[in-house]
């Protein structure tokens, strides 16, 4: 929930500024100055939160903590990514590739109620999905219809 807050704050806030200092609306720079503001929170929680991300990690999967940081790495790349028009597109994919990909490990946490703050199991649960898969998809359209269309 706090990622989608953090999205929708920035999308006012970067439209005000944009409408301001160009005297128009451009919603799709808007909408990926708040992605990418989006990306940047969620990837410190990769480095704040790394024992219980990497909790949500499948058992069969080696580096479980490394690939929780090089994931966070990823998402400021492609946070940095949406950012330069003549990258933005390739970026795009990429995120929506990537949101594609993290999506079993935020389903592995709701099933096994995994607490990705603290690694415990005391999390949503199996009825957080019927929040969060809408919302990863809400994530790939936002990126889609800033970035890509």
């Amino acid at each position: 929930m706090k990622p989608l807050i953090v999205l929708l704050a920035s999308f006012v806030v970067s439209t005000i500024v944009i409408k301001l200092s160009k005297g128009d609306m451009d919603h799709a720079l808007a909408g990926r100055i708040s992605m990418a503001c989006m990306l940047f929170f969620t990837a410190i929680g990769h480095f704040a939160f790394s024992d219980g991300m990497s909790a949500m990690i499948p058992s069969f999967v080696p580096f479980k903590k490394a690939l929780v940081f090089v994931t966070g790495i990823m998402e400021i790349m492609l946070a940095i990514g949406l950012l330069f028009p003549q990258y933005q597109k390739v970026f795009a994919w990429t995120s929506i590739l990537f949101l594609f990909m993290v999506l079993p490990a935020n389903i592995k946490a709701a099933l096994e109620h995994i607490n990705y703050q603290t690694g415990k199991m005391d999390g949503h649960g199996p009825t957080y999905l019927w929040f969060r898969v809408p919302l990863q998809l809400f994530y790939m359209g936002w990126i889609y219809f800033s970035a890509i269309k």
